[in-house]
């Protein structure tokens, strides 16, 4: 039956599962649909270029939808606290809009957050689960109670491109209104999307209107098609209402704004709206300014126990998990001259969590918090705008012990305005790959690496690995480098990546033993919530300088205290430290001594300062221009606490630059050979050597997986090859021992000889040639569809399990070497 009233057709577009109903809908009443009755959207036909070069990624486009969603709930608020919201008077940024507008807020307690989050919903839409569906059948509904439209107004808000009408408002996101179409090219193949709204003021009607892309006609006139959006009499569609039963959680529709995105596609591995798309909201908006609530329905999801779910954000997430996944999470504050100030704070996964062995662990950690291989993530105002792969981890970092069980958070909301926006695509999506990206990636990569916390992590947790380095093994690698004739070209390739044992008549100068002596018992730290005590680590009479700083270096600054380590970056009573000049004394050629008046501490220094670790916390202050050598300034260092402060006052001196030191030549232990030690790997020790492994052990020093089908597994630090573990119980090596008809030990031993001797060199040789040629390594990832970093030990592991190690073993051309290691 042909649809006549606004509110019926409103509701039959609304109620519609996906876009094959809604075309059913706009083919059976042609003159609601016509031609004429469609507008391009943006006023203009050359939109096609402005929408489709916006996310590239259907979640983050869908993260645009929330975040207009929090802008118009924050102006909402700003209206009815009587203040216009481009106003002076009106919050300068998003976190003052928040203690201004909600200042008495609970939303860590389960029942506040719960309340709260219904203001903003996504909800899903669609016919049935997913295994008993095409993927691309979700719709998505997103409503927020906020400030709405009236139905005259959508075409120079909703509906408009480019006209930056948030431009002047500064505590929401959005700026030029054109980060909400991006979702558009992911709603299905004809891109249909309802937009619905009525005003706050609960004055006029409830407007609505259906946005498509344009069918191409050959009597177009444009080279693209265009998006456009449906008029009714030449004006936007609409009715009165009190109230609408749109099936929200908890709540009738009355004002605000409620979208329909049409059989939205999805990434591949996304099987439950509730579950995965929550943990990436949670991705995307590390810290969100107000609580979201995701919702799945009975009839997709008869068997789920669990529909409704209220979010807020990463940063809480891994707070409140961090008794079952966290091993150490820190934080590390900057300000700079290069890009103004900074917080970074670090978050490292446990190696065994729960239940799950090394191989489930890291499966969990991925399914829960890098579901989109994000491992360094850069925010602005809680939304993530780009980020980088473990790819920094790995290569930048050189943890590749860690790569998989580490999350960086970059904070950038207080950046300079010039150096921040340099950063970021319009799109709010990914990173540019200019100057200020590159820059911003060296300090990182840097300031990390100086703060030896994440180094001191993963050489604990190397250490905590029991595997014997005095490994007999090493003697077969000694055999080797004697019998290879010094002038070969085998030799020369080694020689340009390790250090190798060249003759052994080379004097060296023996290792001596250590001497026994008592063990520095380390004193248990006992952490408080609240700090008692907060001491400079230096003598201080008040007068004299504590220390001197050289001149375009960098000095560090202890102070002690008992508060626990994450005091600076919990959610609930964090705490702060504080740093101010109090006066300076500037060596000028005038002469005078007395103080001077004191500047910003950011005009004299570039600041970096330290979560506390185990009682002790760490600035870093770096001088600049104009400071000069003889300059002295008077620091306060203010440690918050409840109640009363606690402060250190003292003198720093500029001092002359550093000169560089030069490095003494390291002698080497006799046992040393520069190549990485050999290590024999079974799925059970017990029985075998001494400095035998074990799978599980292999696991723990590498974060790589071992089990029949793994032939091989490099331990590398960053681009350092440390040891090769050789699966002495892989299919390969049983498979090539089968082939040996009436097999006597001594046949036996010798195929295990072939085995571990061709794999170990067929490794040392491809590592040494991928990194003399400086290859870098992608692979394509299957559920993304694009390229991944790998590094170069996990892609030679790859090689080797996927029959390159069968390859060698049935080629033969290793009789000259093995001949050498028998000897």
């Amino acid at each position: 039956m042909p649809i006549t009233e606004p509110s019926h057709l409103f509701k039959a577009l609304y109620f519609s599962k996906d876009e094959q109903e809604i075309e059913r809908i706009v083919s059976s009443n042609p003159m609601i649909f016509e031609d004429i009755n469609w507008k391009p959207l943006g006023g203009s036909k050359s939109n096609y270029g402005v929408v489709k070069n916006q996310q590239s990624n259907p979640i983050a486009a869908l993260i645009e939808k929330i975040t207009n969603s929090i802008d118009a709930i924050l102006t909402k608020k700003c209206i009815l606290s009587g203040v216009k919201p481009n106003d002076k008077n009106a919050p300068q940024s998003m976190d003052e809009a928040i203690e201004r507008f909600y200042p008495n807020n609970n939303w860590d307690l389960t029942d506040q957050r719960k309340r709260q989050s219904e203001e903003i919903q996504i909800i899903a839409d669609g016919k049935g689960p997913f295994p008993q569906r095409n993927k691309h059948a979700t719709s998505v509904i997103v409503y927020d109670n906020g400030e709405g439209q009236h139905p005259e107004d959508f075409e120079r808000t909703f509906l408009s491109l480019l006209k930056g009408n948030k431009n002047d408002i500064h505590f929401v996101q959005g700026k030029y209104n054109m980060g909400g179409s991006g979702a558009i090219v992911f709603c299905g193949k004809k891109r249909y999307q309802l937009i619905a709204s009525k005003r706050y003021t609960n004055d006029g009607d409830f407007g609505f209107t259906l946005i498509r892309e344009h069918p191409k006609r050959e009597t177009d006139q444009t080279k693209e098609t265009w998006y456009e959006y449906l008029l009714v009499d030449g004006k936007i569609p609409s009715f009165s209402i009190d109230e609408l039963d749109l099936g929200l959680e908890n709540r009738t529709f009355r004002t605000g704004t409620i979208l329909k995105l049409y059989s939205y596609q999805f990434p591949s591995g996304y099987y439950g709206f509730a579950q995965d798309l929550n943990q990436s909201i949670n991705e995307y908006l590390y810290q969100p300014a107000l609580p979201i609530l995701t919702k799945d329905t009975k009839e997709r999801y008869p068997n789920q126990k669990i529909l409704v779910n209220p979010l807020f954000g990463l940063k809480r997430r891994l707070v409140q998990e961090k008794n079952d996944y966290l091993d150490d999470y820190f934080s590390l504050n900057f300000d700079d001259s290069l890009f103004g100030k900074m917080n970074v704070s670090c978050f490292v996964f446990k190696s065994k969590v729960k239940s799950f062995n090394v191989k489930e662990t890291k499966q969990e950690i991925q399914r829960r918090y890098f579901k989109n291989n994000m491992s360094v993530l850069f925010s602005l105002n809680g939304q993530v705008h780009g980020h980088f792969t473990m790819e920094f981890i790995s290569r930048s970092l050189k943890l590749n012990f860690l790569k998989s069980h580490l999350l960086i958070h970059v904070d950038c909301t207080e950046m300079d305005y010039g150096f921040r926006k340099e950063l970021f695509m319009a799109s709010r999506d990914r990173l540019k790959d200019g100057e200020e990206t590159q820059a911003l990636r060296k300090y990182l990569a840097q300031a990390l690496i100086k703060s030896d916390r994440l180094k001191d992590i993963q050489k604990r947790r190397q250490h905590a690995v029991d595997i014997d380095t005095t490994s007999s093994s090493n003697q077969l690698l000694k055999s080797f480098t004697k019998n290879l004739p010094l002038d070969s070209n085998l030799m020369k390739l080694l020689s340009k990546t390790f250090k190798l044992d060249l003759s052994a008549k080379k004097s060296k100068k023996k290792a001596q033993p250590r001497k026994p002596g008592k063990e520095k018992q380390e004193i248990p730290f006992e952490p408080k919530r609240f700090p008692s005590r907060f001491k400079l680590r230096a003598k201080n009479d008040g007068g004299t300088e504590i220390t001197k700083i050289p001149l375009g270096g960098t000095k560090t600054i202890l102070f002690d205290t008992d508060v626990e380590n994450n005091y600076f970056d919990r959610i609930e009573e964090p705490g702060d430290l504080q740093i101010s000049i109090l006066n300076m004394q500037s060596n000028d050629a005038e002469g005078g001594d007395a103080p001077g008046t004191p500047k910003a501490l950011t005009e004299v220094f570039n600041v970096s300062k330290s979560s506390p670790n185990k009682g002790t916390i760490k600035i870093g202050l770096n001088p600049k221009a104009p400071v000069e050598v003889g300059d002295s300034m008077q620091l306060k260092v203010t440690l918050t606490a409840p109640g009363e402060n606690f402060d250190e006052i003292f003198w720093v001196k500029i001092a002359n630059p550093q000169k560089k030191k030069e490095n003494a030549p390291k002698m080497e232990d006799e046992e040393t050979l520069g190549i990485p030690p050999l290590r024999f790997a079974y799925k059970d020790k017990e029985g075998k050597a001494t400095d035998a492994v074990s799978w599980e052990d292999v696991e723990l020093a590498t974060n790589e997986q071992m089990d029949y089908s793994t032939v091989m597994v490099p331990e590398a630090e960053g681009e350092s090859l440390k040891q090769i573990f050789v699966n002495m119980e892989s299919t390969v090596l049983m498979d090539y021992k089968s082939t040996i008809k009436n097999a006597n030990e001594e046949q036996i031993q010798i195929a295990n000889r072939k085995y571990f001797t061709s794999v170990y060199f067929h490794t040392l040789f491809l590592y040494t040639i991928t990194k003399n040629r400086g290859y870098q390594i992608q692979r394509k990832d299957e559920e993304k569809e694009d390229l991944q970093y790998v590094d170069v030990g996990t892609y030679l592991k790859d090689l080797f399990d996927n029959h390159y190690s069968s390859f060698i073993l049935n080629y033969g051309g290793m009789e000259e070497i093995m001949q050498g290691v028998g000897d």
